[in-house]
């Protein structure tokens, strides 16, 4: 006996703390928040729906506003800009209604991406689900956004009798890859924003300028010598991988490749911040 302890005891003792699981990691917390998110598809897919339904209760139309006003501003830039660049009608109209309507998918992903956390803030401080959770919900979406505007896409190709073949199905892997860059960026701007709330209006004021430097109205040889400039630009390869198959000719060199890269650079970006930050999102709201 030691001050009232026998040997045995503190055997007993040293046996069950070395029992203790070890404590995950920083890394480990972070993985198990992203896949317990994307498990619980059924509740971020209703809540997505539930956005859309709220959004525009009491309207006729709904969502669908969203394509005439798409359809409107198409037909009006192709009837100015077409005898700007010395293109016919025909050949235009498809590339800038494509062109906007992934351009809308993008800027929609990025703008409310600032949103993520921020928006569902009283979620966040009632309930234990995991924060990925709200990302998937923002970009399931901008998905479903993105499938109104899209039903425009076939009336214009068929009206201008543009001519589609294979390429049309690397449209499907494209959009994929845009939904799991739109995941990461709403993971990063929500995280940002939550820290920083001078981040969306910069952001907004950033998708300005960049609408303006993407060849998202104008064609990318209009640029002269700058073309391979234009050509890395990470937003005008998410536009060219799905608008090139949609329209029937290849897409640009490096558009896969500056958008993998970019993918990739932005995940592990992304990862690494959310593992060492995702604790504090809760207190930053």
């Amino acid at each position: 006996m030691v001050d009232g302890f026998s040997g045995s005891s503190f055997t007993r003792r040293n046996d069950i703390i070395e029992e203790l699981p070890e404590r995950p990691s920083r890394a480990a917390l972070a993985w198990r928040d992203l896949t317990d998110g994307a498990r619980k598809s059924w509740m971020w897919t209703a809540l997505a729906l539930q956005d859309i339904k709220l959004r525009y209760r009491g309207s006729v139309l709904g969502p669908w506003w969203l394509s005439i006003t798409t359809s409107v501003m198409a037909m009006t830039i192709s009837l100015v800009y077409a005898h700007l660049f010395s293109m016919s009608a025909a050949i235009y109209l498809p590339y800038v209604t494509i062109g906007l309507v992934v351009w809308q998918l993008i800027s929609g992903l990025v703008t409310e991406a600032c949103e993520t956390f921020l928006r569902a803030q009283t979620i966040i401080e009632q309930v234990a689900l995991p924060f990925s959770i709200h990302a998937y919900r923002g970009v399931c979406r901008q998905l479903m956004v993105f499938a109104h505007n899209c039903a425009i896409v076939p009336v214009v190709l068929i009206a201008t009798r543009t001519a589609v073949d294979w390429r049309i199905l690397e449209a499907v892997p494209a959009v994929a890859v845009l939904a799991v860059n739109g995941l990461w960026v709403s993971i990063l701007l929500g995280m940002l924003s939550a820290r920083f709330r001078d981040i969306p209006p910069i952001i907004g004021s950033l998708l300005q300028v960049g609408f303006l430097l993407t060849p998202v109205f104008w064609p990318i040889e209009a640029l002269g010598d700058w073309v391979p400039m234009a050509a890395f630009n990470p937003i005008f390869a998410a536009i060219d991988v799905v608008r090139a198959p949609l329209l029937g000719v290849p897409t640009a060199a490096h558009s896969w490749i500056v958008l993998l890269g970019s993918t990739t650079l932005g995940w592990l970006t992304t990862y690494a911040l959310f593992a060492r930050f995702r604790m504090r999102i809760a207190y930053w709201i």
